[in-house]
């Protein structure tokens, strides 16, 4: 297979499982166990964390009104207050992914049972937390305990790859009473820095210290705009899908392919 064509699959399932909250790590294990040996760059993690500002673009194209409106209207309380816990989390999640990786506290994306395990155990989680949600009150105000525990939730999935870093922020986000659609659009929202900068983060590092391996930019760019153009196909798709449906089929989906990368992801 020609390296542009396997760029062209990490990017589509970059692009596509990043916000879904299904884990992308998951997914990428699961493809890169049967896609045919190629470039090494390719199958390194630097090339999946340097593709995701493609994704970021994408959520950045349908966010751009609500971004907009949030940076003309930043003296109403409502705008700064919503700023400021997107800011909070955010540096809640820089600190603590420091000091996590500061201490080796983060498990290794190469292991894949660990992976199935968070991908399953995730699955399990959204099938609850639905379940324990029937006739329960939710409301649509991102709180301040719910803007700390989404930061707490992205640095579960710094922990445990394949937990899902948007499935674990929506998930603190319904068990603490935020209807789906907002819980879901925060999470997005905070996606935008969080995974630029670990982009940002791992290309300095590569800078700093280069692979033993050429990074081929050409393969890059490809990765990216596939990305780009299927993340925001599924980012569209999902804000849709959560007006009016559950995360059921989420969970389900995510235990199958748990138990999938069990079986065949070694």
């Amino acid at each position: 297979m020609p390296d542009w064509l396997t760029a062209v699959i990490l990017g589509v399932v970059e692009g596509v499982t990043e916000f879904l909250p299904i884990s992308s790590t998951g997914h990428l294990l699961l493809v890169e166990h049967w896609l045919p040996p190629g470039a090494q760059f390719l199958r390194d993690e630097l090339f999946t964390v340097i593709v995701q500002p493609g994704a970021v673009a994408a959520v950045l194209l349908i966010f751009w009104k609500r971004l907009v409106n949030l940076g003309r209207d930043w003296r109403k309380p409502e705008s700064r207050d919503y700023i400021a816990k997107l800011f909070v989390a955010f540096g809640i999640t820089v600190v603590g992914g420091y000091c996590l990786k500061k201490f080796g506290w983060r498990l290794n994306k190469e292991s894949v049972t660990a992976v199935a395990l968070a991908t399953l155990i995730g699955g399990i989680l959204f099938l609850a937390v639905e379940a324990w949600l029937k006739h329960r009150p939710t409301h649509d105000n991102v709180t301040w305990p719910i803007a700390l525990a989404v930061a707490g939730g992205q640095l579960l999935a710094a922990i445990f790859p394949g937990l899902s870093r948007s499935g674990a922020t929506i998930l603190v986000a319904l068990v603490l009473g935020l209807r789906r659609a907002p819980a879901t659009e925060f999470s997005f929202m905070l996606g935008i820095p969080t995974l630029t900068a670990a982009a940002a983060k791992e290309l300095m590092d590569a800078r700093e210290s280069p692979p033993p391996y050429p990074i081929d930019w050409w393969l890059v760019a490809v990765g990216i705009l596939v990305a780009a153009v299927t993340a925001f196909i599924s980012v569209k798709w999902l804000l849709r899908f959560v007006q009016t449906h559950t995360f059921v089929g989420f969970g389900w989906y995510r235990v199958v392919l748990g138990g999938i990368v069990l079986l065949f992801g070694r």
